[in-house]
């Protein structure tokens, strides 16, 4: 996907075969070709990354950019953990090196927001016949990935629907304490919280859940990253061609400016809980 795209681009730049610059590299044509068409269905390597890179002529913030995405996918924590499903293993690797991440939620909470009694709930409610300690170590796992909001600089964004306060997974105690939580990160700098009111039109009614992460370098087109999470049944779809891109950040510039404005935002979320706590 992004890599891919900046290897070919630069290897284009430079007038380079695939021929040459495996040649120059010293590596297959295919191991070029694979690289260029990189799907996030193999792992990459940063030294070939690199030796590519360099070959096709790429400037120190290129190569730089490349590598710190590649790494991410190379030795993030989450690679092969036995308790995380595969296709979040790019999610979370895109995630570590985005600059913003931007979340329709129409169904539930978002993974980076659940408190462990929601997940644990959502957990059960997906597979029923798990037994409690293989879901502990999935919730665990979820607990984790939360720490990129404190360990980088990614600023979230979501526009939550107001159905997915008032569904009840896991009871009315789960719900309050995931609701307290979310009036407690709203008020975090760079986290964004708006709800979306019922009745409340807007332009996401055909689609569902979607994430749009982005790192954008005006000096360094290159470096910059843009790619759209689509979360199906069992697989994950991602996307980055730009016009699938432009679509969901305009969907997404919609569904902002439809939603109830933070302040109004954390009035709804406190309706809510108190719905619970009666």
């Amino acid at each position: 996907m992004q890599i891919g795209r900046v290897l070919s681009a630069l290897r284009e730049r430079a007038a380079l075969t695939q021929a040459e610059v495996a040649g120059r590299a010293g590596v297959s044509i295919g191991t070029v070709n694979r690289y260029e068409g990189w799907q996030d269905r193999t792992r990459l390597r940063v030294p070939t990354v690199r030796a590519i890179a360099d070959v096709c002529g790429a400037t120190e913030s290129e190569r730089d950019g490349l590598v710190r995405l590649a790494t991410s996918h190379e030795d993030g924590w989450w690679l092969e953990h036995p308790a995380l499903p595969d296709i979040l293993n790019p999610l979370m690797s895109f995630e570590a090196y985005a600059a913003y991440e931007h979340v329709w939620a129409n169904q539930l909470v978002p993974g980076l927001l659940q408190t462990e009694g929601y997940a644990f709930a959502l957990h059960q409610v997906a597979d029923p016949r798990a037994d409690a300690s293989s879901i502990k170590a999935k919730v665990t796992a979820r607990m984790n990935r939360q720490g990129i909001l404190s360990d980088s600089g990614l600023h979230l964004w979501v526009v939550m629907k107001q159905s997915v306060l008032t569904d009840g997974i896991g009871g009315a105690k789960v719900m309050a304490e995931q609701i307290s939580h979310l009036i407690e990160v709203s008020s975090q700098p760079n986290i964004d919280l708006q709800v979306l009111p019922r009745g409340r039109g807007h332009v996401a009614n055909s689609g569902g859940h979607f994430v749009l992460l982005g790192r954008d370098d005006g000096a360094d087109p290159m470096a910059s990253m843009a790619v759209v999470y689509l979360e199906l049944h069992r697989r994950g779809l991602y996307l980055d061609a730009p016009g699938d891109v432009s679509e969901y950040k305009i969907m997404f510039d919609y569904l902002r400016s439809a939603a109830a404005d933070p302040e109004t935002s954390r009035d709804l979320l406190e309706s809510a809980r108190q719905e619970y706590t009666r």
